[in-house]
């Protein structure tokens, strides 16, 4: 089962595919550079790299399900590559920071425009605003059927919460026809 999760710079992606990751991770970070400022308007300064291609990852789930991450790039200049990795996708897991959380909006379009069911995965950062699930679904315009999960990247069990509501939500319409 293919996974991609996106999200915004410095949101937690590459950690969370680490964190999750049952197997070393592959991981294409690179150095953040002066010439990258011309084109990334980033608003988290506490970083140093970024991933230029992917993260992956897998995990294994009970029943036998292997699951496939694909941690995409934060910064819009890579959409066209996001909706490379998107293709054959079963499901997206969306990874939100409610410091920013306009910068989810282009995440979810792209799994929008796909047609690739996702969960909103709203990353705990310990400075950052606590927003209950109504308001984010409100500030994300998210529709009802769209699972929200609040997780900490950092730690396997919270991470992992975040999957199986994602392998659940993509499995619910076969499980209703069985």
């Amino acid at each position: 089962m293919k996974i991609v999760i996106l999200g915004a710079f410095g949101v937690g992606k590459s950690t969370y595919v680490e964190t999750i990751s049952e197997i070393t991770p592959l991981r294409t970070e690179e150095r953040l550079t002066q010439a990258g400022q011309v084109v990334d308007h980033l608003t988290v300064d506490t970083k140093s790299t970024t991933t230029v291609a992917m993260d992956f990852g897998r995990r294994t789930l009970g029943g036998g399900i292997v699951v496939y991450l694909f941690g995409a790039p934060g910064q819009p200049r890579f959409a066209d590559m996001i909706r490379s990795l998107l293709t054959g996708a079963l499901g997206g897991l969306v990874l939100v920071d409610t410091r920013h959380v306009e910068e989810s909006f282009e995440s979810i379009g792209l799994l929008e425009e796909a047609d690739v069911p996702y969960v909103v995965g709203v990353n705990t950062f310990a400075e950052a605003p606590s927003y209950n699930e109504e308001v984010l679904r409100d500030a994300l315009s998210l529709p009802p059927d769209r699972p929200v999960v609040y997780l900490d990247a950092r730690h396997r069990d919270s991470a992992k919460s975040a999957l199986i509501a994602l392998v659940t939500d993509i499995l619910r319409p076969l499980r209703s026809h069985a």
